[in-house]
């Protein structure tokens, strides 16, 4: 990621790796040609769920969609929407944002509070899917 993105990018992303080697279930690194791929998983009553993707080229996709049609409980996915939607400043109902996309992490992240707010919103999902 240091070599791909700038310097405020590669702190965000670094910051993701340590929430994540700290708080997934299952943490994979795919190794493509182009980039490399972290998946951050999380144990629920449905297998093991991906809840987002980031690149080693600086971009995430966050997996709502994928999440709902995993049928995963309507108030964990209504928390975790409404708190991303908040932070960002974006819509994710299913009209607005109907396919998970890479988005650059450089225009989701603005400050470091964005940052934990995004963390701790993954964290409170996987806490409330493992239960």
């Amino acid at each position: 990621m240091t070599k791909n993105c700038s310097r405020e990018v590669a702190k965000v992303g670094r910051a993701i790796i340590e929430f994540s080697e700290k708080n997934a279930d299952e943490l994979t690194w795919g190794r493509g040609n182009d980039h490399g791929t972290l998946t951050f998983r999380c144990n629920s009553d449905f297998g093991v769920l991906p809840l987002f993707h980031m690149t080693s080229h600086g971009t995430l996709n966050i997996q709502i969609n994928f999440l709902r049609s995993k049928n995963v409980p309507k108030q964990v996915m209504l928390d975790m929407v409404r708190k991303l939607e908040s932070n960002f400043l974006r819509e994710y109902d299913e009209i607005m944002y109907d396919v998970d996309t890479f988005e650059a992490m450089d225009e989701l992240f603005f400050t470091s509070s964005q940052i934990e707010k995004f963390l701790n919103t993954m964290e409170g999902c996987c806490y409330r899917l493992r239960q």
